[in-house]
């Protein structure tokens, strides 16, 4: 019950977040350009901290769109490290991360500090425990929370190579729900 509370309060508190917005000077978000972009939204572009995968990402302080420029499709995972369900999904992350491994990129990001769920310690701790070894890293801006207008915890995008949102999913993911949308996103993505 108290899991569900919790949960309750940081739904509502991103959700006043994505209505107020956190900008602290920009009034509009980075989007990165999508060529021949189709009407969908385009992926807004941020810093990201890695915590593992540097060697696959290309650094320890990488933007956003160097995920897009290995020119793979990419599942985004909004996570946080104290979040009941992110927990849950972790597991089965990992093994769809194992199975597309080379033809997906997998990335989970860490916004617990932004929602209330959990440090950057604590979601460390968590990738650590769970044994998970897909990319995973934080941000230090908080404008990603609205920008990707994350209402809820967990959340996964499901992105084209080229900036192109495919589909946005709020909410605990199962193996074969994130499979699912792992092969629309790359039926999608064969023509880009």
């Amino acid at each position: 019950m108290r899991q569900i509370v919790v949960l309750g309060i940081v739904v509502l508190f991103v959700a006043v977040l994505a209505a107020c917005g956190t900008s602290a000077g920009s009034s509009s978000p980075s989007e990165l350009v999508a060529p021949g972009s189709s009407g969908l939204k385009n992926a807004p572009d941020f810093e990201i901290t890695v915590y593992q995968g540097a060697d696959v990402l290309g650094g320890e302080k990488i933007m956003f769109s160097q995920l897009l420029t290995q020119g793979k499709p990419v599942v985004l995972n909004f996570w946080a490290g104290l979040c009941p369900p992110c927990r849950a999904e972790m597991p089965d992350l990992q093994k769809v991360h194992e199975e597309y491994q080379g033809r997906v990129l997998l990335f989970g990001l860490d916004v617990g500090p932004f929602v209330g769920l959990g440090s950057r310690k604590d979601g460390q701790a968590l990738l650590e425990e769970l044994k998970v070894t897909y990319p995973a890293g934080t941000t230090f801006d908080a404008n990603v929370v609205r920008e990707y207008q994350i209402l809820g915890m967990p959340t996964t995008v499901f992105i084209q190579p080229n900036g192109e949102v495919v589909s946005n999913w709020a909410g605990l993911l199962t193996k074969d729900k994130v499979t699912e949308l792992v092969e629309e996103l790359l039926a999608a993505s064969s023509g880009t």
